[in-house]
């Protein structure tokens, strides 16, 4: 006796495997519209940072402009130590002096940009020293 079983799949399969396919299909594209949003937000915030550390450097090379114009006005006249003494009577606001070596901060809150420069005799009236920008992320990206 040879039996053969036939499997039948009536009308109402083929519409069951069409909604699963769709509900399948569905949520993919959730999950990739869920997806593309968080990466949207995450480089706006990002864009936000560095715009904020460019406008801190933006203000540090402005404050250095204005160092630059006290340090013109007194290039060349008399010795190291009264050129040194002049320029610390006139530095700008926010600086400070100690020996050769001229400090200041700019911050924004989040972040600290912190500028040194030393000045030297010659062409260049001063050489960068230290530029360093510490910066606390917890209260950025909250």
């Amino acid at each position: 006796m040879n039996k053969k079983s036939r499997i039948s799949f009536g009308p109402g399969a083929a519409s069951l495997i069409l909604i699963v396919v769709i509900l399948t299909m569905s949520v993919l594209g959730i999950v990739s519209l869920m997806n593309a949003r968080s990466g949207q937000k995450l480089s706006q915030r990002s864009a936000e940072v560095i715009r904020a550390d460019y406008e801190l450097y933006d203000r540090a090379e402005r404050s250095l402009s204005a160092l630059d114009a006290v340090l013109s006005l007194y290039g060349g006249e008399g010795t190291r130590e009264e050129y040194l003494d002049a320029v610390r009577k006139n530095l700008p606001a926010g600086m400070s002096m100690d020996g050769d070596l001229v400090t200041w901060t700019e911050t924004d809150g989040y972040r600290t940009l912190t500028c040194q420069v030393r000045l030297t005799d010659g062409g260049d009236r001063f050489v960068w020293t230290m530029h360093r920008l510490a910066a606390v992320t917890e209260d950025v990206w909250n």
